[in-house]
Protein backbone atom coordinates (compact mmCIF):
# COMPACT_ATOMS: atom_id res chain seq x y z
CA UNK A 1 0.00 0.00 0.00
CA UNK A 2 1.36 3.40 -0.96
CA UNK A 3 0.08 6.68 0.41
CA UNK A 4 1.18 10.17 -0.52
CA UNK A 5 0.67 13.66 0.75
CA UNK A 6 1.59 17.13 -0.43
CA UNK A 7 0.14 19.66 1.96
CA UNK A 8 2.28 22.75 2.33
CA UNK A 9 2.74 26.25 1.03
CA UNK A 10 0.50 29.29 1.35
CA UNK A 11 -1.86 30.74 -1.21
CA UNK A 12 -0.70 34.00 -2.77
CA UNK A 13 2.89 33.59 -1.61
CA UNK A 14 5.71 32.95 -4.10
CA UNK A 15 7.48 29.58 -3.95
CA UNK A 16 10.90 30.32 -2.51
CA UNK A 17 13.42 27.51 -2.29
CA UNK A 18 16.46 28.99 -0.54
CA UNK A 19 16.74 30.34 2.97
CA UNK A 20 18.22 33.69 1.84
CA UNK A 21 15.33 34.18 -0.60
CA UNK A 22 12.78 33.47 2.16
CA UNK A 23 14.46 35.87 4.58
CA UNK A 24 14.63 38.55 1.90
CA UNK A 25 10.94 38.12 1.11
CA UNK A 26 9.61 38.03 4.68
CA UNK A 27 11.73 41.02 5.77
CA UNK A 28 10.16 43.10 3.00
CA UNK A 29 6.64 41.75 3.53
CA UNK A 30 6.70 42.18 7.33
CA UNK A 31 9.61 44.54 8.09
CA UNK A 32 8.34 45.75 11.48
CA UNK A 33 6.82 42.47 12.65
CA UNK A 34 8.60 40.76 15.60
CA UNK A 35 10.76 37.93 14.29
CA UNK A 36 12.71 36.74 17.34
CA UNK A 37 12.04 37.70 20.96
CA UNK A 38 14.24 36.71 23.92
CA UNK A 39 14.78 38.14 27.38
CA UNK A 40 17.78 40.18 26.26
CA UNK A 41 16.87 41.10 22.68
CA UNK A 42 13.99 41.46 20.24
CA UNK A 43 14.44 41.63 16.47
CA UNK A 44 11.92 42.56 13.80
CA UNK A 45 12.19 40.80 10.46
CA UNK A 46 13.94 43.82 8.94
CA UNK A 47 16.38 43.91 11.86
CA UNK A 48 16.93 40.16 11.59
CA UNK A 49 17.89 40.50 7.92
CA UNK A 50 20.26 43.35 8.80
CA UNK A 51 21.99 41.28 11.50
CA UNK A 52 22.17 38.23 9.21
CA UNK A 53 23.86 40.22 6.42
CA UNK A 54 26.45 41.60 8.84
CA UNK A 55 27.13 38.18 10.33
CA UNK A 56 27.45 36.68 6.83
CA UNK A 57 29.97 39.40 5.93
CA UNK A 58 31.87 38.57 9.12
CA UNK A 59 31.98 34.88 8.21
CA UNK A 60 33.34 35.75 4.78
CA UNK A 61 35.98 37.97 6.43
CA UNK A 62 37.03 34.94 8.49
CA UNK A 63 37.63 33.05 5.25
CA UNK A 64 34.39 31.07 4.89
CA UNK A 65 33.84 30.22 1.24
CA UNK A 66 30.80 28.90 -0.66
CA UNK A 67 30.11 25.34 0.43
CA UNK A 68 32.33 25.56 3.51
CA UNK A 69 30.91 24.15 6.73
CA UNK A 70 30.14 26.36 9.73
CA UNK A 71 29.50 24.57 13.01
CA UNK A 72 27.02 25.94 15.53
CA UNK A 73 27.33 24.61 19.09
CA UNK A 74 25.01 26.56 21.33
CA UNK A 75 21.62 26.48 23.07
CA UNK A 76 18.55 28.44 21.92
CA UNK A 77 19.63 32.09 21.83
CA UNK A 78 18.84 34.78 19.28
CA UNK A 79 22.49 34.47 18.18
CA UNK A 80 21.74 30.92 16.96
CA UNK A 81 19.02 32.21 14.64
CA UNK A 82 21.28 34.94 13.24
CA UNK A 83 24.28 32.61 12.86
CA UNK A 84 22.20 29.90 11.18
CA UNK A 85 20.70 32.24 8.58
CA UNK A 86 24.03 34.05 8.13
CA UNK A 87 25.74 30.77 7.31
CA UNK A 88 23.23 30.25 4.50
CA UNK A 89 23.48 33.89 3.41
CA UNK A 90 27.24 33.43 3.00
CA UNK A 91 26.63 30.38 0.82
CA UNK A 92 27.98 28.03 3.46
CA UNK A 93 26.63 24.84 5.04
CA UNK A 94 25.30 24.68 8.61
CA UNK A 95 26.56 21.91 10.94
CA UNK A 96 24.56 22.00 14.22
CA UNK A 97 26.14 20.32 17.26
CA UNK A 98 24.20 18.94 20.19
CA UNK A 99 24.86 21.03 23.32
CA UNK A 100 25.08 17.79 25.31
CA UNK A 101 27.98 16.45 23.26
CA UNK A 102 31.25 15.87 25.05
CA UNK A 103 34.33 17.55 23.56
CA UNK A 104 35.36 14.28 21.90
CA UNK A 105 31.95 13.80 20.25
CA UNK A 106 32.02 17.38 18.93
CA UNK A 107 35.62 17.02 17.77
CA UNK A 108 34.75 13.95 15.69
CA UNK A 109 32.12 15.91 13.74
CA UNK A 110 34.32 19.01 13.40
CA UNK A 111 37.11 16.88 11.95
CA UNK A 112 34.87 15.01 9.51
CA UNK A 113 33.30 18.21 8.18
CA UNK A 114 36.64 20.10 8.07
CA UNK A 115 34.88 23.05 9.68
CA UNK A 116 36.93 26.29 9.45
CA UNK A 117 34.68 28.34 11.75
CA UNK A 118 32.64 27.30 14.76
CA UNK A 119 30.19 29.55 16.58
CA UNK A 120 30.03 28.11 20.08
CA UNK A 121 28.46 28.73 23.45
CA UNK A 122 30.50 30.07 26.28
CA UNK A 123 29.80 28.58 29.69
CA UNK A 124 26.45 26.77 29.70
CA UNK A 125 24.97 24.67 32.50
CA UNK A 126 28.20 25.16 34.43
CA UNK A 127 30.48 23.72 31.74
CA UNK A 128 32.64 25.18 28.98
CA UNK A 129 32.68 22.41 26.37
CA UNK A 130 34.33 24.44 23.61
CA UNK A 131 37.30 25.18 25.87
CA UNK A 132 37.82 21.43 26.29
CA UNK A 133 38.46 20.88 22.56
CA UNK A 134 41.95 19.77 21.56
CA UNK A 135 42.59 22.37 18.85
CA UNK A 136 45.83 20.66 17.80
CA UNK A 137 43.75 17.72 16.56
CA UNK A 138 41.53 20.05 14.47
CA UNK A 139 43.83 21.78 11.98
CA UNK A 140 40.94 22.94 9.77
CA UNK A 141 39.27 24.80 12.64
CA UNK A 142 40.74 28.29 12.38
CA UNK A 143 38.24 30.38 14.35
CA UNK A 144 35.86 29.94 17.29
CA UNK A 145 33.30 32.69 17.88
CA UNK A 146 31.99 32.63 21.44
CA UNK A 147 28.34 33.35 22.26
CA UNK A 148 27.80 34.72 25.78
CA UNK A 149 25.26 32.49 27.52
CA UNK A 150 25.81 32.36 31.28
CA UNK A 151 28.79 34.73 31.40
CA UNK A 152 29.80 37.85 29.46
CA UNK A 153 33.07 36.51 28.06
CA UNK A 154 31.82 36.04 24.50
CA UNK A 155 33.44 37.32 21.31
CA UNK A 156 30.19 37.80 19.36
CA UNK A 157 30.43 41.61 19.28
CA UNK A 158 33.99 41.52 17.94
CA UNK A 159 32.84 38.99 15.33
CA UNK A 160 29.93 41.19 14.21
CA UNK A 161 32.24 44.22 13.94
CA UNK A 162 34.02 42.38 11.12
CA UNK A 163 30.83 42.56 9.08
CA UNK A 164 30.26 46.33 9.31
CA UNK A 165 32.11 47.17 6.12
CA UNK A 166 29.63 47.91 3.26
CA UNK A 167 31.89 46.21 0.70
CA UNK A 168 31.88 42.98 2.72
CA UNK A 169 28.10 43.12 3.05
CA UNK A 170 27.84 43.57 -0.71
CA UNK A 171 29.97 40.44 -1.15
CA UNK A 172 27.69 38.59 1.25
CA UNK A 173 24.59 39.69 -0.68
CA UNK A 174 26.14 38.36 -3.88
CA UNK A 175 26.76 35.03 -2.16
CA UNK A 176 23.13 34.90 -0.97
CA UNK A 177 21.83 35.59 -4.47
CA UNK A 178 23.97 32.76 -5.85
CA UNK A 179 22.58 30.09 -3.49
CA UNK A 180 20.49 27.52 -5.39
CA UNK A 181 17.63 25.24 -4.27
CA UNK A 182 19.76 22.10 -4.63
CA UNK A 183 22.78 23.49 -2.78
CA UNK A 184 23.43 21.78 0.55
CA UNK A 185 22.00 23.85 3.39
CA UNK A 186 22.90 21.71 6.37
CA UNK A 187 24.51 18.52 7.63
CA UNK A 188 22.75 17.07 10.65
CA UNK A 189 24.41 14.13 12.33
CA UNK A 190 22.40 11.12 13.40
CA UNK A 191 24.00 8.10 15.04
CA UNK A 192 24.18 4.94 12.99
CA UNK A 193 23.68 1.36 14.07
CA UNK A 194 27.43 0.81 13.61
CA UNK A 195 27.98 3.23 16.48
CA UNK A 196 29.45 6.02 14.36
CA UNK A 197 27.36 9.08 13.60
CA UNK A 198 26.31 9.79 10.01
CA UNK A 199 26.06 13.24 8.45
CA UNK A 200 22.79 13.74 6.59
CA UNK A 201 23.07 16.11 3.61
CA UNK A 202 19.98 18.24 3.02
CA UNK A 203 19.33 20.81 0.27
CA UNK A 204 17.78 24.26 0.75
CA UNK A 205 14.56 23.29 -1.00
CA UNK A 206 14.22 20.26 1.28
CA UNK A 207 14.95 22.18 4.47
CA UNK A 208 12.13 24.57 3.54
CA UNK A 209 9.52 22.21 2.09
CA UNK A 210 9.15 20.06 5.20
CA UNK A 211 8.60 22.95 7.63
CA UNK A 212 6.19 24.62 5.19
CA UNK A 213 4.02 21.48 5.09
CA UNK A 214 4.29 21.07 8.87
CA UNK A 215 3.24 24.70 9.43
CA UNK A 216 0.31 24.27 7.04
CA UNK A 217 -1.02 21.35 9.10
CA UNK A 218 -0.88 23.56 12.18
CA UNK A 219 -2.37 26.52 10.33
CA UNK A 220 0.52 28.75 11.45
CA UNK A 221 0.44 32.39 10.31
CA UNK A 222 2.17 35.66 11.13
CA UNK A 223 -0.27 36.15 14.02
CA UNK A 224 1.26 33.21 15.88
CA UNK A 225 3.82 33.46 18.68
CA UNK A 226 5.87 30.28 18.76
CA UNK A 227 7.47 29.29 22.08
CA UNK A 228 10.37 27.07 21.05
CA UNK A 229 11.64 24.70 23.73
CA UNK A 230 12.92 22.12 21.23
CA UNK A 231 16.67 22.71 20.84
CA UNK A 232 17.76 24.43 17.64
CA UNK A 233 20.52 21.85 17.06
CA UNK A 234 17.77 19.27 16.54
CA UNK A 235 15.78 18.96 13.30
CA UNK A 236 12.63 19.96 15.15
CA UNK A 237 13.86 23.20 16.71
CA UNK A 238 15.80 24.24 13.62
CA UNK A 239 13.42 23.32 10.83
CA UNK A 240 9.96 23.05 12.46
CA UNK A 241 10.99 26.04 14.60
CA UNK A 242 13.23 28.63 12.94
CA UNK A 243 12.44 27.77 9.31
CA UNK A 244 8.69 27.31 9.94
CA UNK A 245 8.51 30.78 11.51
CA UNK A 246 10.65 32.29 8.76
CA UNK A 247 8.25 31.04 6.09
CA UNK A 248 5.06 32.07 7.86
CA UNK A 249 6.14 35.31 9.54
CA UNK A 250 5.34 33.90 12.99
CA UNK A 251 7.23 35.29 15.98
CA UNK A 252 9.85 32.91 17.42
CA UNK A 253 10.36 32.94 21.21
CA UNK A 254 13.38 30.70 22.00
CA UNK A 255 13.84 29.08 25.41
CA UNK A 256 17.33 28.12 26.65
CA UNK A 257 16.15 25.10 28.64
CA UNK A 258 12.86 23.62 29.74
CA UNK A 259 11.69 24.78 33.14
CA UNK A 260 7.94 24.25 33.68
CA UNK A 261 7.27 27.45 35.59
CA UNK A 262 9.44 29.54 33.27
CA UNK A 263 7.57 28.02 30.33
CA UNK A 264 4.17 28.87 31.79
CA UNK A 265 5.39 32.37 32.58
CA UNK A 266 6.58 32.79 28.98
CA UNK A 267 3.24 31.57 27.61
CA UNK A 268 1.46 34.10 29.81
CA UNK A 269 3.79 37.06 29.19
CA UNK A 270 4.14 36.57 25.42
CA UNK A 271 0.62 35.23 24.84
CA UNK A 272 2.24 32.27 23.08
CA UNK A 273 -0.01 30.39 20.67
CA UNK A 274 2.26 27.55 19.51
CA UNK A 275 4.07 25.15 21.87
CA UNK A 276 5.52 21.92 20.40
CA UNK A 277 7.42 19.37 22.44
CA UNK A 278 7.69 15.75 23.59
CA UNK A 279 4.81 14.31 25.68
CA UNK A 280 6.75 14.76 28.93
CA UNK A 281 6.58 18.57 28.60
CA UNK A 282 2.79 18.63 28.47
CA UNK A 283 2.51 16.05 31.23
CA UNK A 284 4.73 18.21 33.43
CA UNK A 285 2.69 21.34 32.74
CA UNK A 286 -0.64 19.61 33.30
CA UNK A 287 0.45 18.18 36.65
CA UNK A 288 2.29 21.27 37.89
CA UNK A 289 0.89 22.48 41.24
CA UNK A 290 1.04 26.14 40.14
CA UNK A 291 -0.52 25.74 36.70
CA UNK A 292 -3.66 27.60 37.74
CA UNK A 293 -1.53 30.63 38.63
CA UNK A 294 -0.72 31.21 34.95
CA UNK A 295 -3.00 32.18 32.09
CA UNK A 296 -2.27 29.63 29.35
CA UNK A 297 -5.43 30.32 27.37
CA UNK A 298 -3.51 31.79 24.42
CA UNK A 299 -2.19 28.34 23.40
CA UNK A 300 -3.92 27.02 20.27
CA UNK A 301 -1.50 24.58 18.56
CA UNK A 302 0.68 21.79 19.94
CA UNK A 303 2.62 19.01 18.25
CA UNK A 304 4.03 16.05 20.10
CA UNK A 305 5.58 12.68 19.38
CA UNK A 306 9.01 11.00 19.70
CA UNK A 307 7.47 8.65 22.31
CA UNK A 308 4.29 6.74 23.06
CA UNK A 309 1.48 9.26 23.48
CA UNK A 310 -1.36 8.27 25.84
CA UNK A 311 -4.84 9.08 24.52
CA UNK A 312 -5.72 10.65 27.87
CA UNK A 313 -2.81 13.10 27.48
CA UNK A 314 -4.22 14.36 24.16
CA UNK A 315 -7.65 14.69 25.75
CA UNK A 316 -6.24 16.62 28.73
CA UNK A 317 -4.27 18.93 26.44
CA UNK A 318 -7.47 19.72 24.57
CA UNK A 319 -9.69 20.10 27.62
CA UNK A 320 -7.52 21.33 30.52
CA UNK A 321 -5.05 23.40 28.47
CA UNK A 322 -7.78 24.27 25.96
CA UNK A 323 -5.44 23.80 22.99
CA UNK A 324 -7.50 23.85 19.79
CA UNK A 325 -5.15 21.79 17.60
CA UNK A 326 -3.12 18.93 19.07
CA UNK A 327 -1.25 16.81 16.53
CA UNK A 328 1.35 14.05 16.42
CA UNK A 329 3.91 13.48 13.69
CA UNK A 330 6.61 11.11 12.48
CA UNK A 331 9.84 11.98 10.77
CA UNK A 332 13.55 11.28 10.66
CA UNK A 333 16.66 13.23 9.80
CA UNK A 334 17.11 11.29 6.55
CA UNK A 335 13.70 12.59 5.44
CA UNK A 336 14.64 16.22 6.16
CA UNK A 337 13.06 15.77 9.58
CA UNK A 338 9.52 15.08 8.39
CA UNK A 339 7.35 12.30 6.96
CA UNK A 340 3.79 12.01 8.24
CA UNK A 341 1.52 14.14 10.41
CA UNK A 342 -2.00 14.20 11.77
CA UNK A 343 -4.45 16.89 10.70
CA UNK A 344 -6.52 19.36 12.68
CA UNK A 345 -9.72 17.42 11.98
CA UNK A 346 -8.42 14.15 13.49
CA UNK A 347 -9.92 12.87 16.74
CA UNK A 348 -7.95 12.31 19.95
CA UNK A 349 -7.58 8.55 19.42
CA UNK A 350 -6.19 9.01 15.90
CA UNK A 351 -3.77 11.68 17.14
CA UNK A 352 -2.58 9.59 20.09
CA UNK A 353 -2.29 6.21 18.38
CA UNK A 354 -1.04 7.14 14.90
CA UNK A 355 1.48 9.47 13.28
CA UNK A 356 -0.96 10.70 10.64
CA UNK A 357 -0.67 10.75 6.87
CA UNK A 358 2.21 11.77 4.56
CA UNK A 359 3.08 15.45 4.16
CA UNK A 360 5.64 17.37 2.07
CA UNK A 361 5.05 15.25 -1.08
CA UNK A 362 6.17 12.03 0.62
CA UNK A 363 4.91 8.65 -0.47
CA UNK A 364 4.51 6.06 2.27
CA UNK A 365 4.76 2.30 1.84
CA UNK A 366 4.98 -0.75 4.06
CA UNK A 367 7.74 -2.95 2.66
CA UNK A 368 8.01 -6.65 2.08
CA UNK A 369 5.44 -9.25 2.96
CA UNK A 370 3.56 -7.74 5.93
CA UNK A 371 2.76 -10.06 8.80
CA UNK A 372 -0.75 -10.95 9.99
CA UNK A 373 -1.10 -7.51 11.56
CA UNK A 374 -0.05 -5.79 8.33
CA UNK A 375 3.24 -4.64 9.82
CA UNK A 376 6.41 -4.18 7.81
CA UNK A 377 9.28 -1.78 7.37
CA UNK A 378 8.21 1.83 6.83
CA UNK A 379 9.49 3.27 3.54
CA UNK A 380 9.31 6.90 2.40
CA UNK A 381 9.90 8.32 -1.06
CA UNK A 382 9.79 11.83 -2.45
CA UNK A 383 11.74 14.99 -3.25
CA UNK A 384 12.56 15.55 0.43
CA UNK A 385 14.46 12.34 1.06
CA UNK A 386 18.05 13.32 1.96
CA UNK A 387 20.71 13.89 -0.69
CA UNK A 388 22.77 11.22 1.05
CA UNK A 389 25.21 10.63 3.88
CA UNK A 390 28.40 12.67 4.09
CA UNK A 391 31.32 10.80 2.49
CA UNK A 392 29.51 7.47 2.80
CA UNK A 393 28.09 6.23 -0.53
CA UNK A 394 27.75 2.68 0.77
CA UNK A 395 25.55 3.72 3.68
CA UNK A 396 23.56 5.96 1.35
CA UNK A 397 22.93 3.07 -1.05
CA UNK A 398 21.87 0.86 1.85
CA UNK A 399 19.38 3.48 3.08
CA UNK A 400 17.89 4.54 -0.29
CA UNK A 401 17.11 1.77 -2.77
CA UNK A 402 17.27 1.93 -6.55
CA UNK A 403 13.64 3.06 -6.75
CA UNK A 404 14.23 5.99 -4.42
CA UNK A 405 12.59 4.50 -1.31
CA UNK A 406 14.16 5.46 2.01
CA UNK A 407 14.30 2.45 4.33
CA UNK A 408 13.58 3.96 7.73
CA UNK A 409 14.36 0.95 9.90
CA UNK A 410 11.03 1.42 11.67
CA UNK A 411 8.24 -1.14 11.58
CA UNK A 412 4.66 0.03 11.22
CA UNK A 413 1.20 -0.39 9.79
CA UNK A 414 -1.03 1.84 7.68
CA UNK A 415 -4.77 1.89 8.36
CA UNK A 416 -7.58 2.31 5.84
CA UNK A 417 -7.49 6.09 6.24
CA UNK A 418 -3.76 6.16 5.43
CA UNK A 419 -2.56 6.80 8.98
CA UNK A 420 0.83 5.40 9.94
CA UNK A 421 1.27 3.59 13.24
CA UNK A 422 4.83 2.79 14.36
CA UNK A 423 4.83 -0.60 16.08
CA UNK A 424 8.51 -1.52 16.46
CA UNK A 425 12.01 -0.77 15.24
CA UNK A 426 14.20 -2.83 13.00
CA UNK A 427 17.08 -0.90 14.45
CA UNK A 428 17.87 -0.99 18.14
CA UNK A 429 17.46 2.78 18.36
CA UNK A 430 15.35 4.14 21.20
CA UNK A 431 14.24 7.68 22.03
CA UNK A 432 15.29 9.35 25.28
CA UNK A 433 13.72 12.74 25.98
CA UNK A 434 13.10 13.29 22.27
CA UNK A 435 16.65 12.34 21.20
CA UNK A 436 17.50 9.24 19.18
CA UNK A 437 19.92 6.93 20.99
CA UNK A 438 21.75 4.08 19.25
CA UNK A 439 22.88 1.31 21.62
CA UNK A 440 25.81 0.32 19.38
CA UNK A 441 27.50 3.63 20.17
CA UNK A 442 27.13 3.06 23.92
CA UNK A 443 28.24 -0.56 23.59
CA UNK A 444 31.45 0.52 21.88
CA UNK A 445 32.20 2.88 24.77
CA UNK A 446 31.49 0.13 27.30
CA UNK A 447 33.80 -2.23 25.42
CA UNK A 448 36.71 0.07 26.33
CA UNK A 449 36.00 -0.05 30.05
CA UNK A 450 38.47 -2.28 31.92
CA UNK A 451 36.66 -5.22 33.43
CA UNK A 452 33.98 -5.50 30.75
CA UNK A 453 33.93 -8.73 28.75
CA UNK A 454 30.87 -7.80 26.70
CA UNK A 455 27.87 -5.50 26.95
CA UNK A 456 24.47 -4.89 25.39
CA UNK A 457 22.18 -1.88 25.79
CA UNK A 458 18.43 -1.59 25.31
CA UNK A 459 15.85 1.14 25.84
CA UNK A 460 13.43 0.66 28.71
CA UNK A 461 10.26 2.66 29.52
CA UNK A 462 10.66 5.77 31.63
CA UNK A 463 7.75 7.90 32.84
CA UNK A 464 9.57 11.22 32.36
CA UNK A 465 11.84 10.66 29.34
CA UNK A 466 9.88 8.07 27.37
CA UNK A 467 12.78 5.61 27.31
CA UNK A 468 16.19 5.40 28.99
CA UNK A 469 19.12 3.09 28.50
CA UNK A 470 19.71 -0.10 30.47
CA UNK A 471 23.07 -1.82 30.10
CA UNK A 472 23.61 -5.56 30.48
CA UNK A 473 27.25 -6.25 31.27
CA UNK A 474 29.30 -9.43 31.49
CA UNK A 475 32.36 -8.89 33.68
CA UNK A 476 35.79 -10.28 33.03
CA UNK A 477 36.93 -12.90 35.56
CA UNK A 478 38.07 -11.40 38.88
CA UNK A 479 36.61 -7.99 37.95
CA UNK A 480 34.90 -6.05 40.76
CA UNK A 481 33.18 -3.62 38.38
CA UNK A 482 29.94 -2.19 39.77
CA UNK A 483 26.99 -0.20 38.41
CA UNK A 484 28.38 3.14 39.56
CA UNK A 485 31.66 2.63 37.70
CA UNK A 486 29.89 1.63 34.48
CA UNK A 487 27.64 4.68 34.51
CA UNK A 488 30.54 7.01 35.42
CA UNK A 489 32.55 5.69 32.46
CA UNK A 490 29.74 6.36 29.98
CA UNK A 491 29.18 9.83 31.44
CA UNK A 492 32.80 10.69 30.72
CA UNK A 493 32.49 9.76 27.06
CA UNK A 494 28.89 10.34 26.01
CA UNK A 495 26.22 13.01 26.08
CA UNK A 496 23.90 12.68 29.07
CA UNK A 497 20.88 11.40 27.10
CA UNK A 498 22.98 8.43 25.93
CA UNK A 499 24.13 7.44 29.43
CA UNK A 500 22.41 4.25 30.73
CA UNK A 501 20.36 4.85 33.84
CA UNK A 502 20.78 1.30 35.16
CA UNK A 503 23.11 -1.68 34.81
CA UNK A 504 22.47 -5.38 35.24
CA UNK A 505 25.34 -7.87 35.40
CA UNK A 506 24.90 -11.23 33.69
CA UNK A 507 27.01 -14.37 33.47
CA UNK A 508 26.50 -14.33 29.69
CA UNK A 509 24.47 -12.45 27.09
CA UNK A 510 21.74 -14.43 25.28
CA UNK A 511 22.84 -15.15 21.71
CA UNK A 512 21.36 -16.88 18.69
CA UNK A 513 23.17 -19.65 16.78
CA UNK A 514 24.83 -17.01 14.62
CA UNK A 515 26.33 -15.34 17.68
CA UNK A 516 24.11 -12.25 17.61
CA UNK A 517 22.81 -10.94 20.94
CA UNK A 518 19.09 -11.68 21.24
CA UNK A 519 17.87 -8.35 22.60
CA UNK A 520 14.20 -9.39 22.83
CA UNK A 521 15.28 -11.78 25.59
CA UNK A 522 16.94 -8.87 27.40
CA UNK A 523 13.74 -6.83 27.06
CA UNK A 524 11.78 -9.71 28.58
CA UNK A 525 13.93 -9.44 31.71
CA UNK A 526 12.86 -5.83 32.31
Amino acid sequence: MTRSGGEGGHAGKPILQTTPAVLDYISRALPDHPAVVTEDRALTYAELRHEVRRAAAALIDLGVGPGDRVALWSPNTWHWVVACLATHWAGAVLVPLNTRYTASEAADILARTATPVMIAMGEFLGADRAAELDRSALPALQHIVRIPVETDDGTWDEFMARGADPARIETADARAAAVGPDDVSDILFTSGTTGRSKGVLCAHRQSLAGPAAWAACGQITSTDRYLCINPFFHNFGYKAGILACLQTGATLIPQLTFDPEATMRAVRDHRATVLPGPPTIYQTLLDHPRREDYDLSSLRFAVTGAAVVPVVLIERMQSELDIDIVLTAYGLTEASGFGTMCRASDDAVTVATTCGRPIADFELRIDGDPGPDGAGEVLLRGPNVMLGYLDDPEATAAAIDADGWLHTGDVGTVDAAGNLRITDRLKDMYICGGFNVYPAEIEQVLARLPGVAEAAVIGVPDERLGEVGKAFVVRLPDSDLDEQAVIAHTKAHLANFKVPRSVEFLAALPRNPGGKVVKPQLRERV
